[in-house]
């Protein structure tokens, strides 16, 4: 499936990536630590990460308050769309 075409590999990576960052980020406020910036959040979500943002919010509960990460995230969710559907 990767072999075939590049954008899977592309699409889960980005999506774990934003994952675990939304994880990371959630980590460090509770402990009160370093925090990962909102625009490397926001740029990734929209980059193709929607999906994993989205999954990150609901698990960790994390960043759901803001309604601009929200929509950052579908809008990413909708470049994968995209994405998938141009190239498939």
């Amino acid at each position: 499936m990767f072999n075939e075409n590049p954008l899977w590999f592309y699409l889960v990576l980005v999506n774990l990536y934003v994952f675990f960052l939304m994880y990371y980020d959630k980590r460090q406020a509770v402990k009160k630590g370093q925090r990962i910036s909102e625009k490397n959040l926001l740029f990734m979500g929209i980059v193709g990460g929607g999906l994993g943002g989205l999954l990150a919010q609901k698990i960790f509960r994390h960043k759901t308050r803001k309604k601009k990460f929200y929509l950052c995230f579908l809008i990413g969710v909708a470049v994968d769309l995209l994405l998938i559907i141009y190239y498939h």
